[in-house]
C-alpha cells in the first residue's frame, strides 16, 4: 500500500486554485492513499460566519467535492481530503474520503480548536474505519490527535491507517504521532499545510508543516520540512497494523482493563 500526504500552503479563499493546485500534484505521483490538509481548499482563518458559510460546501454536490470524485475514479486512488461541510445550514470541519467508486465516508472533527468553536458545530460523526480493498481507512482532524481517545477508538475499530488532516500551529503533534501509532499499533499519515495567516485584525497563525508518516512500531517514515511544499509516498505493510501482539504475553487489546479505567 502507497500512502502520502500532500503539504502546502493553501491561497486563502481561492478554492479553485487549491483544488486545482491539487489535482495537479496528485495526478503526478503514484499512491494508493493522499491525504490532504485540514480545510485544504478554503485556508483556515475566517473572521464571521457569514464568510465561512461562502466558502463552505454541500456534499455530494461541492465542487472541490466532485472534482475529488473524478480524480479518484481517473487515478484509481482513495482521497481524504479536509473541508468546510454545509449540511442543513450547520458549518462542520470535516474530512471526506474518496475512492474509485465515489465517496466511501465523511468524518466531522471532535474536538474543535481555538476559534473554530465560533463557525463550526462540534462533530457528531463518531470515530469510524472505513474498509477499502486497500486496508481500514480512519480519521481524525488536527487537534484530534491530543485527546488519546481519538487514535484509541479508531484503532479499536479496525483502523489500518489513520488520515490525518491538520492545519497545525502547536509544535507538539510530530513527535506526539510516534506514541499514539505506538501504543496503538497503527499507522498514520498527518498532512499539515505550511505558511502563514493573518486576517484584518485577527492573530497571525503560523502553520508548522512537518506532515509526518509514522508506523506502528512509533518510527518516523517520513517527516516533512516546515515551510516547503512537499508531496511524499511511502509503502507501507498494513500487515503490521493488524498485530497487536507486543511479544508472547501482551496484546495491547486483550491487557486493557476498561473497568478500571472508567
Amino acid at each position: 500500500m502507497k500512502v502520502g500526504f500532500y503539504q502546502f500552503a493553501p491561497e486563502f479563499g481561492n478554492v479553485k486554485f487549491n483544488v486545482q493546485k491539487t489535482v495537479d500534484a496528485i495526478t503526478a505521483v503514484d499512491a494508493d492513499l493522499i491525504v490532504l490538509p485540514e480545510l485544504f481548499n478554503t485556508g483556515y482563518q475566517f473572521i464571521s460566519r457569514k464568510e465561512a458559510i461562502s466558502l463552505s460546501e454541500k456534499i455530494p454536490t461541492g465542487y472541490t467535492i466532485k472534482t475529488l470524485k473524478k480524480l479518484s475514479a481517473k487515478k484509481n486512488i482513495y482521497i481524504v481530503a479536509g473541508i468546510a461541510e454545509n449540511s442543513e445550514g450547520k458549518l462542520y470541519n470535516s474530512a471526506i474520503l474518496t475512492g474509485p467508486d465515489g465517496i466511501i465516508g465523511i468524518y466531522r472533527k471532535t474536538h474543535l480548536f481555538y476559534e473554530e468553536k465560533l463557525w463550526f458545530s462540534p462533530g457528531d460523526t463518531g470515530f469510524k474505519a472505513w474498509p477499502t480493498p486497500i486496508g481500514n481507512i480512519g480519521i481524525m482532524i488536527c487537534f484530534d490527535w491530543f485527546f488519546p481517545e481519538s487514535a484509541r477508538t479508531l484503532a479499536l475499530r479496525g483502523a489500518d491507517v489513520i488520515a490525518h488532516p491538520s492545519n497545525l500551529v502547536l509544535p507538539y503533534c510530530p513527535d506526539a504521532m510516534v506514541t499514539r501509532c505506538l501504543e496503538n499499533r497503527v499507522f498514520a499519515v498527518t498532512s499539515n499545510r505550511t505558511g502563514s495567516e493573518k486576517r484584518r485584525d485577527k492573530e497571525r497563525l503560523e502553520f508548522i508543516g512537518k506532515s509526518q508518516i509514522t508506523s506502528p512500531r512509533g518510527e518516523i517514515l517520513h517527516r516533512a520540512s516546515d515551510n516547503k511544499e512537499e508531496i511524499f509516498i511511502a509503502e507501507i505493510d498494513i500487515g503490521k497494523a493488524r498485530n497487536k501482539n507486543l511479544n508472547s504475553f501482551n496484546n495491547i487489546f486483550s491487557d486493557r482493563r476498561k473497568k478500571l479505567y472508567e
